[in-house]
């Protein structure tokens, strides 16, 4: 990290502590958000504990106000804890099995999933009220053979004795502008997504309807 970046975090931080007193509910979906984008970062919990440690022995060279170092502490405490709940839930199989990048390891990761609930392990994660998509982080942080692996098992049509399951309307659902996203940011997904999409008729003949797959 650069020294610029780093004192634009350690004022970041002095900001966070600030307003979580000031405004707790917003600042909380705040924090929420950027734990989420730190389960994609795969960073490891083990490190918030010292890292508040040292900010407030930081804090404490530089005043002499108890209760301002208290309110520090303890604001930047349950920053902390926010962070390492929200990481701690998102941080699915799918979420590691995308931060190495490995076809193996995300079908893996897939496959203990039910067919009703595949496609949404791929496609959303939810902690409060913030969510992330696995499949768009797979594509911001360049893993983009994980990316492809999950368009394939979104677009795969499997069965059981009730229902057939198919990811088409969960991921336009989820991602209504994903062509487009994909022509910005990824454009070698195009084909392994159109190539899993299904051409349907608008014409129905003997209560049957042509597909082309």
């Amino acid at each position: 990290q650069s020294t610029t970046r780093l004192y634009w975090i350690a004022d970041k931080i002095v900001e966070m502590t600030i307003e979580m007193y000031r405004e707790p509910r917003k600042m909380v979906e705040d924090i929420s958000a950027l734990g989420l984008r730190h389960v994609g970062y795969a960073i490891p919990t083990e490190f918030f504990a010292p890292f508040v440690s040292g900010a407030v022995e930081v804090v404490r060279t530089m005043t002499t106000d108890e209760n301002a170092e208290d309110g520090f502490r303890w604001s930047l405490t349950l920053i902390s804890k926010i962070l390492v709940r929200t990481i701690l839930e998102g941080s699915t199989i799918v979420m590691k099995a995308i931060n190495t990048n490995q076809e193996k390891a995300l079908v893996k990761a897939i496959s203990v999933s039910p067919r009703g609930k595949r496609s949404m392990e791929l496609l959303n994660i939810t902690v409060g009220t913030q969510s992330i998509s696995p499949f768009y982080w797979a594509i911001e942080s360049g893993s983009l053979v994980t990316a492809q692996a999950m368009i394939n098992d979104l677009l795969t049509i499997r069965a059981d004795r009730d229902n057939y399951y198919y990811g088409y309307d969960d991921l336009f659902t989820r991602h209504p502008e994903v062509i487009q996203r994909l022509c910005a940011d990824a454009a070698n997904l195009l084909w392994p997504l159109l190539d899993g999409l299904i051409w349907r008729s608008r014409v129905a003949v003997a209560g049957q309807r042509r597909v082309n797959y």
